[in-house]
């Protein structure tokens, strides 16, 4: 396995692509995405248990949904077994899986735990007549920020390299800040699509109904570009490592080369 340094222009190749890749199975990949939101909210409703279990499972997930993208960009049909690929590759990967998650859990409530500590009461209730502003969730959401970079590519490397958790999470982090342009120019096309269909679809809403009907529109609407967003993941990763085999796709040509 080798690390590939994608030029930034990539990153809005892989917005491309995830687009095209749902729009190809819009119907399978948004219920599969449901499918995953619905059983993290019935995990959450396990009394004490239920959320370490629900983050437990993130990576494993998270691979789900790569793999069925993959189905997808194959021409195949993402059924929904797909979502529990990580469990199906084997002792030796199911059980790196779980040790994943094991991390990851253990990192979101070392996060958690240290933004309720650093946002002091005073500043939380001063905050509170601004909805829109939670000191302590953003806080929260910055100190989480190591983990995306550590996650990002990790489940993907266990599953389809073979490669340890440990190394995985280190591996992924380099591809991070090596392709660090492309990834950055990926998430700035992304918010330019959610803010342009999201400002799109609430001015819709307002036209028919004012704020009600905009809310009732938006909330779909949010769901339906979360799915289409995960689904660029995948690309994300095929592009950034190259197995030393034939095992893993060929990464994607920029536009105007071809891919070799």
């Amino acid at each position: 396995m080798k690390l590939n340094i994608v030029p930034a222009r990539t990153g809005i190749l892989w917005v491309k692509l995830g687009i095209q890749t749902f729009l190809k199975q819009p119907l399978a990949l948004t219920g599969l995405f449901f499918m995953y939101m619905a059983a993290v909210l019935v995990l959450s409703q396990v009394p004490l248990v239920g959320p370490i279990l629900g983050a437990m499972l993130v990576p494993a997930a998270t691979l789900g949904l790569m793999a069925a993208t993959s189905e997808a960009a194959s021409g195949r049909f993402p059924m929904p077994t797909v979502l529990i690929s990580a469990f199906r590759a084997g002792r030796q990967r199911a059980r790196a899986m779980l040790m994943l998650g094991v991390i990851y859990t253990a990192g979101s409530l070392v996060a958690s735990l240290l933004g309720a500590m650093l946002v002091s009461e005073p500043a939380a209730a001063a905050a509170s007549d601004t909805p829109q502003l939670d000191p302590r969730m953003l806080v929260v959401l910055l100190l989480h920020s190591p983990l995306i970079v550590l996650f990002w590519h990790a489940p993907a490397l266990v599953h389809w390299h073979g490669v340890s958790p440990i190394k995985s999470l280190f591996f992924s982090a380099v591809a991070v800040f090596r392709n660090f342009g492309a990834l950055l120019l990926y998430g700035f096309a992304w918010l330019t699509v959610f803010m342009g269909i999201g400002f799109v679809f609430s001015t819709i809403g307002m036209l028919l109904g004012g704020v009600a009907v905009a809310r009732s529109v938006m909330m779909p609407t949010v769901l339906l570009l979360v799915a289409m967003f995960s689904t660029s993941l995948y690309f994300t990763f095929r592009d950034s490592f190259q197995a030393d085999e034939d095992a893993a796709p060929p990464p994607t040509a920029p536009p105007g080369e071809d891919t070799p």
